[in-house]
């Protein structure tokens, strides 16, 4: 095929023609601009030579951490994209597939890497800056979130622009590897990452703060290190993988019921609308910004995001006026439509219910998980009366919060539905793929908010590590509050998308059926009825597999944890070490988790990858879309549950150590500890993986329908490629449940009453 040929056929005007490359122009700007703010920060101050080795080990085992991963999965990479060229016909869209497929494994990859490695170059310009501006520190921790955010933008619209331009109207299905390479990547390293920042924090707390009263980032405590380098490989590397997935997931969706819906108009307005999301994140983002004298970080941050929001409104709703016009069809009818010469705005109208859902669930997150709101007050009262109390209610805020989202989400769905209400069942897909392109519209803003709280985080524990001053270190603790809150509302948006990009993956799944059938959408769905017994079943099953994948990540973390506690209490025993006159063994501690985190890597992985094809040979296509179904609704309750308990348990923590209930060392502190500590896997490690989780398995099932449909007649091959299937999966479940020699040979010392030795 000649590269762009399919742009200069007849289908596309001139004026699309133009857009198409104005679009690639503004992805290229995005990154441009992640280029100038990187020269930007690196020329700030890294302050003094202890801030510097600090900030060097957390950089040199953040790296060492990432660099063993990629190694880890690029076996398991190279042969999907090798089996990804036979899951389609026609041998130029297998090539492509194959291709995308590394395309988007590359990009998720480099989001991750330089994004992590921006972070933690600064971390240390962020403590420096403190000791004299808290407007510099504020604006350098910020912009280097923004350098990820930028990232993200600018190649995930690249990616898919390029691929619809390339293939037109077959794009769809080479995006269909793009999408799923950009998945797995963040499934590995939300996975990964959580497992090892969360043994190391749960470590580093044990043993630190409930054990021995030290402050949050003492250096005499052997996991500081190793709980620093887990912030940027599970918060930076992580997250910015997970919503760059997410961002790819719903262009892809979007692009497939697009074509489906409106044609090439309906794969357009969408990449102008990503195209205009990433205009608006370089103004919002660049105005972010406080005084001296105000020192209102949220303020600032809340400022820019709101003029993002405004401009990408103005800017998607001028597009919709002057390009979704529909001559042939004469004068629609409907409310949701102008109707002047055609002009159809409905698409327009769903970007914006799926602004609107964004906003919603920044506004619920930060309700639950806020110190000063009153379900986190509520946690920390109940810290007064132990342990028992805090666990209970916490898991009380945890339950009702994902009530509330899942009906905000539904309530966005439901918009969506009634202004295409009368259409055809693909428009409205179409409209629901759209809420979702418009809920991620600020996706640059979204992870600038992400990153500035592990960059803030890291600053804080450089400046108590380095012994600052306390007016730097006051600045760094105010920087370090605003990012816990940011945090937490980003990771309410990434389940949000997670959420809305599966239904629209699933509505892709019908449509893909319908396609290799040879029937209508609406027939398709008729075989989905939730009252036919197989679709019950695979409801069923779909519902089970989010608790499954939990338990595996929620165990791994369990069990690194148990290594990092041994390893801290055996470190603490020097006195050279309590004393300060002799570093802890920090690097040993960073050794232990990534070890751990990669050991444990493999197993959710493929349980992601291979639970739908098990599902769909067996049971076939009915039983695969109940499966689809199960998992995105116990997917969505159990990851906001996990995501906003957790982060209710942090933040009581945190309130009570700014002074209340008996502050530091109390009863109550000691109880909030506990809380925090069963909260850190949750909110950390197993609920922000379910995100990819619930992604991967709608990828994986949309590649292979035509598999699952040539199955219903079947042949030898099926049940040798199931019994390799359920084998491996039933391997990776055994593998999780067991421990390493290490904990083996210290739990029989412990029980024989021997002394326990590192």
């Amino acid at each position: 095929m000649e590269l762009f040929a399919v742009m200069r056929s007849e289908a596309f005007t001139l004026w699309e023609q133009a857009a198409l490359w104005s679009v690639l122009g503004v992805a290229v700007l995005g990154l441009l601009y992640a280029g100038f703010l990187t020269v930007e920060m690196l020329r700030h101050d890294t302050g003094t030579d202890q801030m510097r080795r600090i900030s060097r080990a957390i950089r040199l085992g953040a790296n060492a951490y990432l660099n063993r991963q990629f190694r880890a999965i690029l076996f398991l990479i190279l042969i999907l994209a090798g089996l990804l060229y036979f899951t389609a016909g026609e041998q130029h869209i297998a090539l492509g597939r194959a291709c995308a497929f590394l395309m988007g494994s590359i990009f998720s990859a480099t989001v991750g890497f330089i994004g992590m490695n921006m972070a933690v170059q600064g971390n240390v310009r962020v403590a420096a800056a403190s000791r004299t501006s808290f407007a510099r520190a504020l604006k350098i921790a910020y912009r280097t979130g923004t350098i990820t955010g930028m990232l993200t933008d600018g190649l995930g619209l690249l990616g898919g622009t390029l691929i619809f331009m390339i293939y037109g109207e077959q794009a769809y299905e080479v995006l269909l590897g793009f999408g799923f390479g950009g998945t797995l990547l963040a499934l590995f390293m939300r996975v990964g990452g959580g497992i090892y920042t969360k043994a190391a924090d749960v470590g580093a707390d044990l043993v630190g703060k409930l054990e021995q009263g030290m402050p949050e980032d003492d250096p005499r405590n052997a996991a500081t290190i190793a709980d620093n380098v887990g912030d940027n490989v599970g918060d930076c590397a992580g997250m910015a993988a997970d919503i760059f997935e997410s961002y790819e997931v719903t262009i892809v969706s979007a692009m497939i019921l697009g074509w489906a819906s409106f044609g090439h108009k309906g794969v357009i307005f969408p990449l102008l609308v990503r195209a205009v999301g990433v205009l608006s994140s370089i103004v919002g983002t660049y105005l972010v910004r406080t005084s001296e004298q105000a020192r209102a970080a949220m303020h600032a941050i809340h400022k820019g995001y709101v003029v993002s929001a405004a401009v990408s409104i103005i800017g998607f709703c001028l597009i919709g006026f002057y390009y979704l016009r529909f001559p042939d069809q004469g004068l629609l009818a409907g409310w949701v439509t102008l109707g002047i010469d055609g002009l159809d705005m409905r698409p327009v109208w769903t970007t914006l219910v799926g602004i609107a859902l964004a906003v919603a669930i920044n506004y619920l997150t930060d309700y639950f998980t806020a110190p000063e709101k009153s379900p986190v007050q509520f946690v920390a009262r109940s810290t007064q009366t132990g342990h028992a109390t805090t666990i209970i209610a916490g898991l009380a805020v945890g339950y009702e919060s994902s009530v509330w989202a899942i009906l905000v989400i539904a309530a966005a769905v439901f918009a969506s539905c009634l202004i295409y209400a009368g259409t055809n069942p693909t428009y409205i897909a179409y409209g629901v793929a759209m809420c979702g392109i418009g809920m991620l519209t600020l996706t640059g803003n979204n992870i600038s908010m992400d990153v500035f709280g592990p960059v803030s985080d890291n600053a804080n524990g450089i400046g108590e590590m380095a012994r600052l001053e306390p007016k730097a270190r006051q600045t760094l603790a105010d920087l370090d509050a605003c990012g816990n809150t940011t945090k937490a509302i980003t990771k309410g948006i990434a389940i949000g998308s997670a959420v809305i990009a599966a239904v629209s993956l699933f509505n892709a799944y019908i449509t893909d059926i319908a396609k290799v059938l040879q029937i209508s959408y609406a027939d398709v769905a008729s075989m989905l009825s939730i009252s036919e017994p197989m679709v019950f079943i695979g409801f069923l099953i779909g519902g089970a597999v989010p608790f499954l994948f939990s338990a595996l990540t929620i165990r791994a973390v369990g069990r690194a944890a148990f290594l990092i506690v041994h390893e801290v209490r055996q470190q603490i025993r020097d006195p050279r070490i309590m004393a300060g006159t002799k570093d802890p063994d920090y690097e040993r501690v960073v050794s232990i988790c990534t070890q751990e985190a990669q050991r444990e890597l493999i197993g959710p992985g493929l349980l992601a990858v291979l639970a739908p094809l098990v599902v769909g040979l067996v049971l076939h296509k009915e039983a695969l879309g109940g499966f689809l179904a199960g998992i995105i609704l116990a997917g969505q309750l159990l990851a906001v549950f996990m995501a906003n308990a957790g982060g209710a348990w942090d933040n009581a923590k945190k309130f009570i150590e700014d002074g209340h209930y008996g502050g530091k060392g109390s009863e109550a502190h000691k109880a909030s500890i506990t809380g925090d500590t069963v909260g850190d896997p949750l909110k950390d490690t197993a609920g922000p993986a379910l995100n990819p989780l619930i992604k991967v398995m709608n990828m994986v099932s949309l590649l292979i329908v035509p598999f699952v449909i040539r199955a219903e007649s079947p042949g030898g091959w099926l049940w040798v490629v199931v019994l390799a299937s359920v084998a491996v999966l039933g391997w990776a479940v055994l593998q999780s449940k067991r421990e390493s020699p290490a904990m083996r040979k210290w739990s029989a010392e412990a029980v024989a009453g021997q002394p326990v030795e590192a």
